[in-house]
């Protein structure tokens, strides 16, 4: 085989292994839409696989996600940064497992140009008709559109 060919050959399946899945059209329309796909796309009842291939279409190629946490006992919070892989694999397997629903239930919205950022306030549970919350918090999502669909970044 020739070297061009070679490369070719490699590029290509370079090309399909880093392939972003495509989105759900209506999960990309706006940013309402985008942003209730990443709540419905990790909620579900305990041993129910998540559609992990719907979570990638959602995030800009090499998207960061980080939570704030602070130990048990702990006098500072530190922040964990992931990438949605690290997230599907460290996760994903809890939220199947124990079931995990993630609701919410206020957001505030600034919009510039192309670029939104989403506070959206939420309940979670491990049921969907838990009476309580297991816990409450906020999620700081920044998104973007490039003049064709939506994408969280």
């Amino acid at each position: 085989m020739n070297r061009a060919l070679l490369l070719s050959l490699a590029f290509t399946c370079l090309a399909h292994l880093f392939a972003q899945p495509t989105p759900k059209p209506d999960d990309v329309k706006s940013a309402d839409a985008i942003v209730a796909a990443v709540y419905d796309v990790i909620s579900g009842p305990a041993g129910q696989k998540r559609d992990w291939d719907r979570m990638r279409s959602l995030f800009a190629p090499s998207a960061q996600m980080s939570a704030v946490v602070r130990r048990a006992g702990a006098d500072s919070a530190t922040r964990v940064v992931m990438s949605v892989e690290d997230y599907i694999k460290n996760s994903g397997p809890v939220l199947e497992s124990r079931g995990f629903f993630e609701k919410e239930i206020a957001r505030r919205i600034e919009t510039f140009g192309g670029i939104t950022h989403a506070w959206s306030t939420y309940e979670a549970r491990a049921k969907a008709d838990d009476a309580k919350p297991m816990m409450r918090g906020i999620n700081s999502i920044q998104l973007m559109n490039d003049g064709k669909r939506w994408w969280v970044v």
